[in-house]
């Protein structure tokens, strides 16, 4: 299946952010969205995800127009990891990520023996099972972004988009996003995820999309568009290309 946006003008009522933007995200793969702030990749985002209307073009899923999916379907398919999440609620951890269960049954249900099941399955995957019964309001940013996470992953969808997953992480729990993002792509997910780090795309993504101004830079596989003088021309700023002498590993540092 694909998530795609065509000929894409992307914006808000008062203002036009990007266009004549091509995009596409194939089930089994990761795609990093990098570019400065400012630039779109929020907007772009939440264009795919059916958020924000295009201002023109066309976004499709799996051939079809993406606004022709009723909601609940939509959410069986696409789940959205925001960058941040004000908590109005002191519901408790697993109460969150069972709210990732709603697109498989109403919104009003019960909750179901296995709907528990896939709750506990994703929480122990990042690690945070011990956390179930806490109040959501009661835990660490970083925490809360992993739960989120989970809660992503309890909807069982076929697309996972994730705005800057590893903002409020600390060093250990950013690897374990970056892990868990080739995981997915691995098990047939497709991962579309934003971040200012081109070391992060390095490490999870197979295709890169560099957006600045609105104005696609470059797109293509990770190793081959990632390199020292796109990404100065994409952050207007001097980077340094370091290599693993041993590994022939690069990563890359502010010039």
């Amino acid at each position: 299946m694909i998530l795609s946006g065509h000929d894409l003008s992307i914006g808000y009522s008062d203002r036009l952010v990007g266009q004549h933007l091509d995009v596409a995200l194939t089930t089994g793969e990761a795609l990093a969205l990098l570019g400065p702030n400012g630039g779109g990749k929020t907007t772009l985002l939440k264009t795919l995800l059916g958020l924000i209307a295009p201002k023109a073009g066309e976004v499709q899923l799996g051939g079809r127009t993406l606004a022709s999916y009723p909601s609940r379907e939509r959410a069986r398919l696409i789940a959205y990891v925001p960058q941040s999440h004000i908590a109005t609620f002191a519901f408790t951890v697993e109460t969150i990520v069972l709210m990732g269960r709603t697109a498989h049954g109403g919104l009003f249900s019960q909750p179901t023996a296995a709907d528990r099941a896939v709750s506990a399955r994703v929480l122990d995957r990042f690690g945070i099972g011990h956390l179930r019964e806490r109040p959501y309001t009661m835990i660490s940013g970083g925490e809360r972004q992993l739960v989120l996470l989970a809660r992503a992953l309890a909807q069982e969808p076929q697309f996972i988009v994730l705005d800057e997953p590893t903002a409020s992480l600390d060093f250990g729990n950013q690897g374990k996003v970056m892990r868990e993002i080739r995981a997915l792509a691995a098990a047939g997910h497709g991962v579309l995820f934003t971040t200012h780090d081109p070391n992060h795309a390095l490490r999870a993504a197979d295709r890169v999309f560099l957006l600045r101004d609105g104005v696609r830079i470059a797109e293509g596989k990770t190793e081959a568009v990632l390199v020292r003088e796109q990404l100065e021309a994409l952050y207007g700023a001097p980077v340094e290309t370091v290599m693993d002498g041993g590994g022939g590993r690069k990563a890359f540092l502010p010039g």
